[in-house]
């Protein structure tokens, strides 16, 4: 089998797939950790599925209230068993990461309580939604305040900080996982659990929410076995394995999902309606992929910090770190290089490769960003994807790969893109 002929015709020089192979041979045994992963959650998934008996009835579509929707309903089930919560809220009017969260706050704050963030600024889509950055319909237009403790240089918590800051305003505290667009570490379970023994210490009876995006299947348990009330995240990330071709969902104690249920649809209604109009299926063999196509994701992110580290970049996390999240920060130093880079992850796409990404102001951020993303679903960020705010230290992040053979050839282009803009120079193969 000549495969490095078929990269050839891709445009990939035997320079890159020589650089690329010896990192790749390196990383064997960190891919068959992330495998047992892969194998342990991928038996979670099935599990929750036959204990609440998925059929094919439980993909029939339903229109207008969609009362009584089976799929919906046992759904809903599986997530809470898999995720071991109480309840789950999972809804295909849930548009993206951004609204789950923005509804799971709207639905939990009342006029008067503080909102607080223990690990620092949050991700800059919700800068907004709190009212950080003044918008129609902010949570501070509702008088709800906020309050952030910034994290200690290392990027780990400011636990004398945090035991000032919560006070009797503090309703809900809110633990974003995932690093956003910030190159700090992005938190274990392990840290989310004792920062929620914390909290919970300080005023028990205060709300905690997991910001879960991007880290769903990274380990073999989830922010709700460690203490979180809540956990949320978006369909087009991990959880809906590619498949979902939208939706968000949120997990967690019976009386937080209600609160949400009785905000997304209207007091009285809640969780009763709400139609799934043919999606039920996406969504389910999307949660049941889910596990295996977060593995090659996450083999992605490892597989691009080992090439660009030695290259001589800042990643974070590095190539010898544990993951908690599909995410790659790779500090390319120039907006050229992050325009070279997000070149090359779009020409290896299998939709639009033809498209050259630039930069522009987007909505929800406050300077320009340049976004990479060939997919089937718009936005999916499982899907191989790049993207990144034009400032210091011009960052691009690397994310997703519904495969591992995918993933791979991002980073392989990316690389030759940077060689063919004469950022990088390899040795010859």
């Amino acid at each position: 089998m000549d495969t490095q002929k078929i990269y050839h015709e891709l445009g990939i020089s035997s320079a890159v797939l020589g650089f690329c192979r010896s990192a790749e041979e390196e990383l064997k045994p960190r891919f068959a950790a992330i495998d047992a992963i892969a194998e342990y959650n991928q038996a979670k998934v099935v599990a929750a599925m036959q204990k609440n008996r998925v059929s094919a009835e439980c993909f029939a579509a339903s229109t207008g209230y969609g009362y009584n929707d089976l799929g919906r309903e046992t759904l809903e089930k599986v997530y809470a068993d898999a995720f071991h919560t109480e309840a789950a809220l999972v809804r295909p009017q849930i548009t993206c990461g951004t609204h789950a969260l923005a509804l799971a706050l709207a639905a939990n704050l009342r006029p008067g309580d503080e909102l607080y963030s223990p690990v620092g600024r949050p991700y800059d889509t919700l800068e907004e939604v709190i009212g950080i950055r003044p918008c129609k319909g902010s949570l501070a237009e509702y008088g709800i305040t906020y309050r952030e403790t910034d994290l200690l240089p290392d990027g780990t918590f400011d636990y004398e900080n945090i035991r000032r800051s919560i006070n009797e305003k503090t309703k809900l505290v809110t633990i974003q996982r995932s690093k956003g667009y910030a190159t700090r570490p992005t938190f274990s379970i392990q840290q989310i659990g004792e920062l929620i023994r914390f909290v919970k210490e300080l005023k028990p009876g205060v709300i905690c929410m997991v910001d879960n995006c991007y880290g769903e299947f990274t380990e073999i348990i989830e922010p709700s076995d460690v203490g979180a009330d809540m956990i949320v995240g978006s369909l087009i990330k991990n959880p809906g394995g590619g498949l979902a071709p939208t939706g968000g969902y949120i997990c967690g104690t019976q009386e937080c999902v209600d609160q949400c249920a009785y905000r997304l649809t209207a007091p009285g209604l809640g969780a009763e309606l709400g139609a799934t109009l043919g999606l039920m299926q996406s969504f389910f063999q999307g949660f049941f992929l889910a596990p295996t196509v977060t593995a090659s994701a996450v083999k992605g992110a490892i597989f691009a910090a080992s090439v660009y580290e030695k290259l001589g970049y800042r990643c974070v996390p590095s190539s010898a770190e544990t993951r908690h999240d599909i995410i790659q920060a790779i500090e390319l130093r120039s907006k050229e290089a992050m325009v070279a880079f997000c070149k090359g992850v779009q020409s290896a796409a299998p939709v639009d490769s033809y498209v050259t990404p630039e930069p522009y102001p987007m909505p929800g951020y406050d300077s320009e960003v340049i976004m990479a993303a060939g997919a089937f679903v718009q936005g999916s960020s499982i899907e191989l994807s790049a993207d990144g705010p034009i400032r210091e230290p011009y960052a691009i992040y690397y994310q997703g790969g519904l495969t591992w053979a995918h993933a791979k050839l991002g980073i392989l282009m990316s690389l030759q893109k940077m060689c063919d803009a004469g950022l990088i120079t390899l040795p010859e193969a």
